[in-house]
Protein backbone atom coordinates (compact mmCIF):
# COMPACT_ATOMS: atom_id res chain seq x y z
CA UNK A 1 0.00 0.00 0.00
CA UNK A 2 1.86 3.08 -1.22
CA UNK A 3 0.16 5.50 1.17
CA UNK A 4 0.63 3.38 4.30
CA UNK A 5 2.42 5.00 7.23
CA UNK A 6 5.49 2.83 7.76
CA UNK A 7 6.86 4.82 10.70
CA UNK A 8 7.71 2.77 13.79
CA UNK A 9 7.11 4.39 17.16
CA UNK A 10 10.17 3.87 19.35
CA UNK A 11 9.99 4.39 23.12
CA UNK A 12 11.99 7.28 24.55
CA UNK A 13 15.28 5.65 25.57
CA UNK A 14 15.84 8.34 28.20
CA UNK A 15 13.00 6.95 30.30
CA UNK A 16 14.42 4.94 33.19
CA UNK A 17 11.11 4.31 34.96
CA UNK A 18 8.86 1.99 32.96
CA UNK A 19 5.23 2.07 34.02
CA UNK A 20 3.85 -1.33 34.93
CA UNK A 21 7.24 -2.99 35.45
CA UNK A 22 9.21 -4.00 38.55
CA UNK A 23 11.06 -0.91 39.67
CA UNK A 24 14.84 -0.72 39.88
CA UNK A 25 15.36 0.90 43.29
CA UNK A 26 12.37 -0.09 45.42
CA UNK A 27 12.14 -3.54 43.75
CA UNK A 28 8.36 -3.50 43.70
CA UNK A 29 6.00 -4.26 40.82
CA UNK A 30 2.37 -3.55 39.93
CA UNK A 31 -0.09 -4.65 42.58
CA UNK A 32 2.49 -4.83 45.37
CA UNK A 33 1.72 -1.38 46.75
CA UNK A 34 -1.55 -0.19 48.19
CA UNK A 35 -3.03 3.11 47.03
CA UNK A 36 -2.65 4.50 50.59
CA UNK A 37 1.03 4.85 51.49
CA UNK A 38 3.16 6.07 54.39
CA UNK A 39 6.66 7.37 53.64
CA UNK A 40 9.05 7.33 56.60
CA UNK A 41 12.65 8.30 56.02
CA UNK A 42 14.36 5.73 58.26
CA UNK A 43 14.16 2.21 56.75
CA UNK A 44 14.19 0.70 60.25
CA UNK A 45 11.01 2.60 61.02
CA UNK A 46 9.19 0.55 58.40
CA UNK A 47 9.20 -2.64 60.45
CA UNK A 48 8.07 -0.74 63.54
CA UNK A 49 5.12 0.64 61.58
CA UNK A 50 4.31 -2.81 60.16
CA UNK A 51 4.11 -4.22 63.69
CA UNK A 52 0.77 -2.39 63.95
CA UNK A 53 -0.69 -4.24 60.94
CA UNK A 54 -3.24 -7.02 61.32
CA UNK A 55 -1.60 -8.95 58.49
CA UNK A 56 1.34 -8.54 56.12
CA UNK A 57 1.29 -9.64 52.48
CA UNK A 58 4.70 -8.34 51.38
CA UNK A 59 8.01 -7.25 52.90
CA UNK A 60 11.01 -6.18 50.85
CA UNK A 61 14.21 -4.21 51.33
CA UNK A 62 16.70 -2.95 48.75
CA UNK A 63 19.34 -0.39 49.71
CA UNK A 64 17.64 2.19 51.97
CA UNK A 65 14.20 1.41 50.53
CA UNK A 66 12.28 -0.88 52.89
CA UNK A 67 8.69 -1.67 51.96
CA UNK A 68 5.75 -3.41 53.62
CA UNK A 69 2.19 -3.89 52.38
CA UNK A 70 -0.52 -5.20 54.63
CA UNK A 71 -3.85 -4.59 56.34
CA UNK A 72 -4.28 -1.92 59.00
CA UNK A 73 -7.70 -1.80 60.68
CA UNK A 74 -9.30 -3.34 57.62
CA UNK A 75 -7.62 -1.04 55.10
CA UNK A 76 -4.86 -2.13 52.71
CA UNK A 77 -1.89 0.21 53.21
CA UNK A 78 1.81 0.28 52.36
CA UNK A 79 4.94 1.73 53.92
CA UNK A 80 7.99 2.67 51.84
CA UNK A 81 11.07 4.25 53.38
CA UNK A 82 12.84 6.96 51.42
CA UNK A 83 16.12 7.33 53.23
CA UNK A 84 17.37 10.89 53.73
CA UNK A 85 16.88 13.77 51.35
CA UNK A 86 14.84 15.04 48.43
CA UNK A 87 16.95 13.17 45.89
CA UNK A 88 15.82 9.90 47.45
CA UNK A 89 12.22 11.10 47.55
CA UNK A 90 12.39 11.77 43.81
CA UNK A 91 13.46 8.17 43.20
CA UNK A 92 10.76 6.70 45.42
CA UNK A 93 8.01 8.93 44.05
CA UNK A 94 8.89 8.20 40.41
CA UNK A 95 8.82 4.46 41.04
CA UNK A 96 5.65 4.52 43.16
CA UNK A 97 3.85 6.48 40.45
CA UNK A 98 4.93 3.92 37.84
CA UNK A 99 3.16 1.04 39.61
CA UNK A 100 0.11 2.63 41.25
CA UNK A 101 -3.01 4.34 39.93
CA UNK A 102 -3.48 7.49 42.01
CA UNK A 103 -1.75 7.03 45.37
CA UNK A 104 -2.41 8.93 48.56
CA UNK A 105 0.89 9.53 50.34
CA UNK A 106 1.71 10.78 53.83
CA UNK A 107 5.26 11.45 54.96
CA UNK A 108 5.93 10.63 58.62
CA UNK A 109 9.23 12.02 59.80
CA UNK A 110 11.23 14.00 62.31
CA UNK A 111 12.04 17.69 62.33
CA UNK A 112 13.54 20.64 64.15
CA UNK A 113 11.15 23.28 65.46
CA UNK A 114 11.80 26.94 64.65
CA UNK A 115 9.08 28.57 66.76
CA UNK A 116 9.50 28.93 70.54
CA UNK A 117 6.03 27.63 71.44
CA UNK A 118 6.79 24.22 69.90
CA UNK A 119 7.78 21.55 72.42
CA UNK A 120 9.82 18.40 71.98
CA UNK A 121 7.46 15.59 71.01
CA UNK A 122 4.86 17.87 69.41
CA UNK A 123 3.67 17.18 65.88
CA UNK A 124 4.17 19.55 62.94
CA UNK A 125 1.61 19.29 60.12
CA UNK A 126 2.87 20.99 56.98
CA UNK A 127 0.54 23.13 54.88
CA UNK A 128 3.40 23.81 52.47
CA UNK A 129 7.19 23.92 52.27
CA UNK A 130 9.96 26.38 51.42
CA UNK A 131 12.03 24.77 48.66
CA UNK A 132 15.58 25.28 49.93
CA UNK A 133 16.63 22.15 48.04
CA UNK A 134 17.48 21.91 44.33
CA UNK A 135 15.84 18.61 43.36
CA UNK A 136 12.45 20.11 42.56
CA UNK A 137 14.04 22.80 40.37
CA UNK A 138 14.58 20.08 37.78
CA UNK A 139 10.77 19.75 37.57
CA UNK A 140 9.28 23.20 38.14
CA UNK A 141 10.01 26.93 38.04
CA UNK A 142 11.85 28.29 41.08
CA UNK A 143 8.74 30.22 42.13
CA UNK A 144 6.53 27.12 42.08
CA UNK A 145 4.98 26.42 45.51
CA UNK A 146 5.24 23.14 47.41
CA UNK A 147 1.72 22.74 48.80
CA UNK A 148 0.10 19.92 50.74
CA UNK A 149 -3.23 18.64 49.45
CA UNK A 150 -6.11 20.13 51.44
CA UNK A 151 -7.66 16.70 52.07
CA UNK A 152 -4.38 15.43 53.49
CA UNK A 153 -4.05 18.45 55.79
CA UNK A 154 -7.65 18.06 56.99
CA UNK A 155 -7.14 14.33 57.58
CA UNK A 156 -3.93 14.87 59.53
CA UNK A 157 -5.55 17.51 61.73
CA UNK A 158 -8.54 15.23 62.36
CA UNK A 159 -6.19 12.33 63.14
CA UNK A 160 -4.12 14.34 65.62
CA UNK A 161 -7.29 15.58 67.32
CA UNK A 162 -8.77 12.06 67.58
CA UNK A 163 -5.57 10.69 69.06
CA UNK A 164 -5.09 13.59 71.45
CA UNK A 165 -1.67 14.69 70.19
CA UNK A 166 -0.47 18.25 70.55
CA UNK A 167 0.22 19.62 67.06
CA UNK A 168 1.06 22.72 65.06
CA UNK A 169 0.25 23.69 61.46
CA UNK A 170 2.32 25.83 59.16
CA UNK A 171 5.04 26.18 56.59
CA UNK A 172 7.99 23.78 56.65
CA UNK A 173 11.47 24.51 55.27
CA UNK A 174 12.97 21.59 53.37
CA UNK A 175 16.76 21.78 53.52
CA UNK A 176 19.22 19.84 51.33
CA UNK A 177 21.33 18.82 54.32
CA UNK A 178 21.42 18.54 58.11
CA UNK A 179 24.33 20.71 59.20
CA UNK A 180 25.42 23.70 57.14
CA UNK A 181 22.30 23.49 54.98
CA UNK A 182 20.24 24.25 58.09
CA UNK A 183 22.58 26.93 59.41
CA UNK A 184 24.24 24.67 61.95
CA UNK A 185 27.88 25.64 62.53
CA UNK A 186 30.58 23.12 61.62
CA UNK A 187 33.88 23.87 63.40
CA UNK A 188 36.00 22.44 60.58
CA UNK A 189 34.04 24.09 57.74
CA UNK A 190 32.77 27.57 56.87
CA UNK A 191 29.05 27.79 56.17
CA UNK A 192 27.39 30.31 53.88
CA UNK A 193 24.18 31.05 55.80
CA UNK A 194 24.85 30.89 59.55
CA UNK A 195 21.65 32.85 60.30
CA UNK A 196 19.37 30.64 58.20
CA UNK A 197 17.34 29.27 61.12
CA UNK A 198 16.71 32.75 62.49
CA UNK A 199 15.80 34.00 59.02
CA UNK A 200 13.27 31.20 58.53
CA UNK A 201 11.83 31.73 62.01
CA UNK A 202 11.30 35.44 61.30
CA UNK A 203 9.27 34.43 58.26
CA UNK A 204 7.07 32.27 60.53
CA UNK A 205 8.43 29.03 59.12
CA UNK A 206 7.43 26.28 61.54
CA UNK A 207 10.15 23.66 61.20
CA UNK A 208 13.15 22.31 59.31
CA UNK A 209 13.23 18.87 57.70
CA UNK A 210 14.70 17.31 54.55
CA UNK A 211 12.03 15.67 52.36
CA UNK A 212 8.66 17.46 52.37
CA UNK A 213 8.99 19.85 49.44
CA UNK A 214 9.93 17.12 46.97
CA UNK A 215 6.98 14.96 48.00
CA UNK A 216 4.54 17.86 47.78
CA UNK A 217 5.73 19.19 44.43
CA UNK A 218 5.89 15.80 42.73
CA UNK A 219 2.52 14.74 44.13
CA UNK A 220 0.97 17.96 42.84
CA UNK A 221 2.45 17.38 39.40
CA UNK A 222 1.15 13.80 39.42
CA UNK A 223 -2.31 14.99 40.56
CA UNK A 224 -2.34 12.86 43.66
CA UNK A 225 -2.73 13.69 47.34
CA UNK A 226 0.18 14.13 49.70
CA UNK A 227 0.69 15.45 53.19
CA UNK A 228 3.42 15.64 55.81
CA UNK A 229 3.48 15.19 59.57
CA UNK A 230 6.71 15.29 61.55
CA UNK A 231 7.53 14.84 65.20
CA UNK A 232 9.59 17.59 66.82
CA UNK A 233 12.92 16.01 67.75
CA UNK A 234 14.81 19.29 68.27
CA UNK A 235 13.99 22.89 69.08
CA UNK A 236 16.35 25.27 67.32
CA UNK A 237 15.44 28.24 69.53
CA UNK A 238 16.28 26.45 72.80
CA UNK A 239 18.91 23.97 71.63
CA UNK A 240 17.00 21.03 73.13
CA UNK A 241 17.13 17.59 71.51
CA UNK A 242 14.86 14.63 72.25
CA UNK A 243 16.11 11.21 73.33
CA UNK A 244 15.17 7.91 74.92
CA UNK A 245 11.56 7.12 75.75
CA UNK A 246 10.44 10.62 74.78
CA UNK A 247 11.78 10.05 71.26
CA UNK A 248 10.03 6.68 71.03
CA UNK A 249 6.76 8.30 72.12
CA UNK A 250 7.15 11.11 69.59
CA UNK A 251 7.79 8.64 66.77
CA UNK A 252 4.74 6.60 67.80
CA UNK A 253 2.55 9.71 67.88
CA UNK A 254 3.69 10.70 64.41
CA UNK A 255 3.25 7.23 62.92
CA UNK A 256 -0.16 6.68 64.50
CA UNK A 257 -1.32 10.07 63.25
CA UNK A 258 -0.13 9.21 59.75
CA UNK A 259 -1.89 5.85 59.76
CA UNK A 260 -5.08 7.35 61.13
CA UNK A 261 -5.00 10.01 58.41
CA UNK A 262 -4.84 7.31 55.73
CA UNK A 263 -7.97 5.69 57.18
CA UNK A 264 -9.68 9.06 57.23
CA UNK A 265 -8.81 9.73 53.59
CA UNK A 266 -10.02 6.27 52.60
CA UNK A 267 -13.34 7.17 54.26
CA UNK A 268 -13.34 10.53 52.47
CA UNK A 269 -12.97 8.63 49.21
CA UNK A 270 -15.89 6.36 49.99
CA UNK A 271 -18.08 9.33 50.83
CA UNK A 272 -17.05 11.14 47.63
CA UNK A 273 -18.01 8.09 45.59
CA UNK A 274 -21.40 7.93 47.29
CA UNK A 275 -21.96 11.64 46.62
CA UNK A 276 -20.81 11.35 43.01
CA UNK A 277 -18.08 13.96 43.36
CA UNK A 278 -14.30 14.00 43.10
CA UNK A 279 -13.83 16.77 45.68
CA UNK A 280 -14.30 16.24 49.39
CA UNK A 281 -16.02 18.93 51.42
CA UNK A 282 -16.87 19.08 55.12
CA UNK A 283 -20.60 18.65 54.54
CA UNK A 284 -19.94 15.12 53.23
CA UNK A 285 -18.33 13.96 56.45
CA UNK A 286 -19.83 11.19 58.51
CA UNK A 287 -17.55 10.02 61.30
CA UNK A 288 -17.39 6.24 60.85
CA UNK A 289 -13.70 5.30 61.25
Amino acid sequence: MPNADNRVMHPDRRIAVRAGERQYHIELGPGELAEYILLPGDPDRTSRIASRFESIELERRHREFASVTGIYRGQRVSVVSTGIGTDNVEIVMAEILAITEQPTIIRVGSSGALQPEMRLGDLAISTGAVRLEATTSFFVHDGYPAVAHYEAVAALVEAAERLGHRYHMGITATAPGFFGAQGRPIPQLPIRYPDLAEDMARQRVMNFEMEASALLVLATLARCRAGVVCAVYANRTTGEFISGEAQDAAEAACVNTGLESLLIMAEMDRQKREAGTDRWRPSLWRHSV
